[in-house]
């Protein structure tokens, strides 16, 4: 049985019904910080383009795209898709209820895994020895 989401005791309808400054008061310093001085214009445009998307109706086909990648995720977003930029394309992110209070950039990675291959001949003194095909 799957438990009911819960975020500092308050359940996401909760959560939902709340204003920003309510919401505000339950988040962690920096967050809380970052949301009681004023969202920059940028977070703003993207606020409203999520509460645009949520008054039309159409929050599941809905994808938003945004550079705003510290763009702390509020309950409002929670069902939508994003388009968070990592520097070269748009990683697409749903928000689930887990995420809230954390930035939209910690889900889209900007950096990838290194693999490494065999090295090349004479990259190393070892490398001198290996037969060519």
């Amino acid at each position: 049985m799957p438990r009911e989401f819960t975020y500092r005791g308050r359940a996401l309808e909760e959560l939902q019904a709340m204003s920003l400054e309510e919401f505000a008061d339950l988040l962690p310093s920096r967050e809380r910080r970052t949301i009681k001085r004023g969202l920059p214009p940028r977070q703003k445009k993207l606020l409203e383009r999520v509460q645009k998307v949520r008054e039309e109706g159409n929050s599941e086909s809905a994808f938003i795209r945004t550079h705003c990648r510290d763009m702390v995720v509020l309950p409002e977003m929670v069902g939508l898709k994003f388009g968070v930029y990592d520097g070269s394309d748009f990683k697409r992110i749903e928000v689930e209820p887990e995420m809230i209070g954390h930035r939209l950039g910690e889900f889209a990675l900007t950096r990838k895994k290194v693999t490494h291959s065999t090295p090349g001949i004479g990259a190393t003194r070892s490398s001198l020895y290996i037969p060519l095909k």
